[in-house]
């Protein structure tokens, strides 16, 4: 007779419980905020903890047997239910606790804020620019973001003020990000040049750092509701745009720890080798790409080689990626614009 190979009950090991804590942080009024997740979409979680404003609600998803689960929170108040806008929350095991501020009844769609002037206290330099909130943001208060400066602002968002009407889709590719958990959101603002090729060259690249670093980024932390730090702040520009990108960050970190350059065109009238060189090193997060051949592909490699041999790590602080065949112009720069959001504002 065969004996059974298998351990009595009582001796069996107990498996391992797979959850992920979400914190969902909400300024509830009245109602109850539960989650619900895609093992079960009829069952409600509720949460574990809250603290006492009544503002953080934590919760404890159950993934059972999956590698993740997708869950969703829910406002229920009287008898409706209202379901988050956007995208679904994703739960990995292992992760640490994953912080959500979900918006309830706003659009799902970025605000385009009114053209702002800001005038210089120190001259008569002015710049326009736009400012663009996430989806939420007015609704849920309780939320600061990380805030990305780019040049060239007249052409992100709206294809009437865009070059040729060819807009960085910025609003479009950052959807697609959150939707797919990627990216942290954030504010977004898009510089308009003066005179481009003063603005964004040595050595009037000078004047308008000081500018952009000590003068509208104050006003923006003041306005916004940002989260204000270096390590929370970052600029990004093409062609010229990316050599100011790096000026900006090398010249005022205290101001812009990272910094993407996407085609830039180092050497031609900028000191950025020289100083990158021979000048201290910064604590920064940079991101160098370009078409090839062509589209400065030769001197962003010559940046990215001078960069490493100063201290900084290809995938650490440093990440470069090279577009065979792209081209020099808006449509390949938004085509690609996914590769610096990540790597300068991961989710997680």
């Amino acid at each position: 007779m065969l004996q059974s190979l298998a351990r009595p009950r009582s001796a069996r090991r107990p498996r391992p419980t797979r959850t992920a804590m979400v914190r969902v942080h909400y300024p509830l009024a009245r109602g109850q905020i539960v989650l619900r997740a895609a093992n079960d979409w009829e069952r409600d979680i509720e949460p574990v903890a809250r603290d006492r404003a009544g503002t953080r609600f934590d919760y404890l998803v159950d993934l059972k047997d999956d590698p993740f689960c997708y869950f969703k929170p829910i406002l229920r108040e009287g008898g409706r239910e209202v379901w988050a806008q956007g995208a679904n929350g994703l739960a990995l095991p292992g992760a640490a606790p994953l912080d959500l501020y979900p918006h309830f009844f706003s659009e799902p769609e970025c605000a385009v804020r009114r053209l702002e002037t800001r005038p210089s206290r120190r001259g008569d330099r002015s710049h326009r620019f736009r400012v663009f909130t996430p989806p939420g943001y007015d609704e849920n208060t309780l939320a600061r973001y990380p805030v990305l400066y780019m040049h060239d602002g007249q052409n992100l968002f709206l294809p009437e003020e865009a070059f040729q009407g060819e807009t960085w889709q910025v609003e479009e590719t950052l959807r697609r990000l959150d939707a797919m958990n990627l990216v942290r959101p954030m504010i977004v603002v898009g510089v308009w040049p003066g005179d481009r090729m003063t603005d964004y060259t040595a050595p009037g690249y000078r004047d308008f750092g000081d500018y952009l670093a000590g003068e509208v980024a104050p006003w923006i932390d003041a306005r916004y509701r940002t989260l204000g730090e270096a390590r929370h702040t970052a600029v990004l520009g093409s062609s010229l745009g990316g050599v100011v990108s790096l000026h900006l960050a090398w010249t005022h970190p205290e101001v812009f720890g990272g910094a993407a350059c996407l085609s830039s065109t180092f050497g031609y009238r900028d000191d950025l080798m020289e100083r990158v060189a021979t000048e201290p090193t910064r604590s920064l997060r940079i991101y160098l790409d370009s078409g090839g051949p062509g589209d400065n592909y030769e001197v962003t490699l010559a940046m990215r080689d001078l960069l490493k041999a100063r201290g900084w790590t290809e995938g650490r602080d440093l990440m470069h990626v090279a577009f065979p065949e792209a081209t020099h112009d808006e449509r390949s720069w938004a085509s690609r614009l996914h590769q610096p959001l990540q790597f300068l504002f991961p989710r997680g």
